[in-house]
């Protein structure tokens, strides 16, 4: 069992772009089986490779009960919105009301090339565009009202 640290805010490897996944290799088994046992933990509800240093794109989630991962994952409908409080592994303790679409839907692929869907409504849509900014190297407070932003920017550097 391969836990792997969580990378933390200011990581550049947070701010990068990560690449699309080209082959399925032994390496990719081993990044999808690592990102599921790091998310395997009460409170965890997604994790993207690149909070574990690893600038591809995939992720893991852990909504109700339910374990699994997402290669190649792009957003490909919204709807509605929602606002509710927003943490992150990659930064620890802040957490603030956050506006997001209620549903989201993703496509990508799993290690066997076929292509999934994933979607929901709520905590799993949430979810799905969170790990999905992350991918694209963003995190949640770049959403955030600027005071707002601010204020967690001036939290995150009394942490350090």
């Amino acid at each position: 069992m391969t836990i792997r640290q969580i990378r933390v805010v200011p990581d550049p490897v947070l701010r990068t772009t990560c690449e699309e996944i080209k082959a399925i290799t032994p390496a990719i088994h081993r990044l999808v089986t690592d990102l599921v046992e790091t998310v395997d933990d009460p409170g965890r509800a997604g994790l993207s490779a690149n909070q574990i240093g690893v600038s591809l794109r995939a992720f893991s989630y852990n909504i109700g009960g339910k374990l699994g991962y997402v290669l190649n994952p792009v957003i490909v409908e919204t709807e509605g919105e929602q606002v509710g409080e927003e943490g992150c592994l990659s930064l620890p303790n802040l957490w603030y009301s956050t506006r997001r679409a209620d549903y989201a839907k993703v496509r990508g692929m799993d290690l066997e090339g076929k292509e999934i869907t994933l979607e929901g409504r709520g905590i799993m849509g949430r979810m799905l565009q969170h790990e999905c900014d992350h991918l694209d190297g963003h995190v949640y407070i770049d959403r955030l009202e600027k005071d707002a932003r601010r204020e967690a920017m001036r939290r995150l550097r009394g942490q350090r």
